[in-house]
């Protein structure tokens, strides 16, 4: 349960994404999982891309190119009808969703590792070496026109990285592992981690602004929207935090919560491993419906138009009406699914752990 609460005392503001692109966990750096893009009642799967081995990885898509990891460190550069377009192989298993910005994909590996690539040929730009595993994605901001790139690691610290040369600028160390991607926003980043404190950190300092102690694991990334912060804890609590009034502005509870929140204008939704998915007024916290699957869930939803998409560890997609909670249509992927669905104009990408990767085609009749 959520023990004590601090002024962050700044406003962090959404970002927000094209149509035609999904380029970053989540699909934006505040990592709400939120898209405008309208799902139709049905839809059926374009293509399926077969990778040489599993998957924990989620896809990025920008610049018409789709990139996701494997569990046998290869980075797959996809076309957007699932044609491999080239691959790049590391030595350590790619298990969180790469990041494309500025024409360069970025990822971390299990090894420890963070690679820079030109987007459009697989070159590798540079390597950057933690003292850990990297399971959450990379993240990025601006100091003045010069771009430094963000991660966490095994190794307690958020990393702090140069992208023309690829050298440590500067890491800020906290208690325990550091298992999520960081929210950024204007000149903050926001991230939960296994020490049990959602930590706020001034990017251009790289020092701590304040934490917040939740007494247990943060295992996912926080999705930030407004004002306020939106995470989910090991122990089944779920809070919102506004930092304008330093208050928790609601609390809830659940089972364990290892995936991360989607926040619309007015809802926000989060999917639990004792197999449900939550529905939650953003205002006031009120249960507004909850869904059963036949699995557990450790994958993220995205709010897309007026339904929600979520996978389960049952093998399935789910597509949820937002407004109702009912089931709006479902696919059987065949393996279980922790994939966090990327979603442009007329097309969603979602992995499969056996390594299928699945195009949907989502234009309306």
């Amino acid at each position: 349960m959520l023990s004590i609460w601090l002024l962050f005392g700044t406003v962090l503001l959404t970002n927000a994404q094209g149509t035609d692109s999904w380029p970053v966990f989540r699909g934006n750096r505040n990592l709400t999982g939120s898209s405008a893009i309208p799902i139709p009642k049905s839809a059926k799967v374009a293509w399926v891309s077969k990778m040489s081995s599993g998957t924990k990885s989620s896809a990025v898509i920008g610049n018409n190119t789709i990139f996701i990891g494997s569990d046998n460190g290869t980075l797959y550069c996809l076309s957007l009808t699932g044609k491999a377009m080239w691959t790049f192989k590391v030595a350590d298993a790619i298990e969180a969703p790469p990041m494309f910005y500025n024409n360069n994909v970025y990822f971390g590996t299990m090894g420890g590792e963070v690679y820079s690539l030109n987007a459009a040929t697989g070159k590798q730009r540079w390597k950057y070496a933690t003292e850990g595993q990297i399971s959450g994605s990379p993240s990025y901001f601006l100091s003045g026109n010069a771009v430094r790139i963000i991660v966490g690691s095994y190794d307690y610290s958020l990393h702090c990285i140069d992208d023309a040369t690829g050298k440590m600028l500067w890491n800020y160390t906290s208690d325990n592992y550091i298992n999520c991607a960081p929210a950024v926003s204007s000149n903050l980043a926001v991230f939960g981690g296994c020490d049990g404190f959602l930590h706020v950190v001034d990017l251009i300092k790289g020092q701590l602004r304040h934490k917040i102690n939740s007494g247990t694991y943060i295992a996912s990334s926080c999705a930030l929207s407004g004002n306020q912060a939106f995470f989910g804890d090991y122990d089944g609590g779920f809070y919102c935090v506004d930092y304008a009034t330093k208050k928790k502005v609601w609390e809830q509870t659940g089972g364990s919560f290892v995936g991360s929140p989607a926040v619309s204008e007015n809802r926000v939704v989060i999917g639990s491993e004792n197999r449900i998915v939550f529905c939650y007024n953003k205002a006031d916290g009120k249960l507004l419906w909850q869904y059963k699957t036949l699995g557990k869930i450790a994958g993220s939803p995205v709010i897309s138009g007026n339904h929600v998409v979520i996978t389960s560890g049952d093998g399935r997609l789910y597509v949820i009406d937002l407004s109702t909670g009912k089931l709006s249509w479902s696919y059987d992927m065949g393996s279980p699914s922790a994939s966090t669905p990327a979603i442009v104009k007329g097309l969603m990408v979602v992995a499969a752990q056996d390594g299928h990767v699945f195009g949907f085609n989502l234009n309306l009749k």
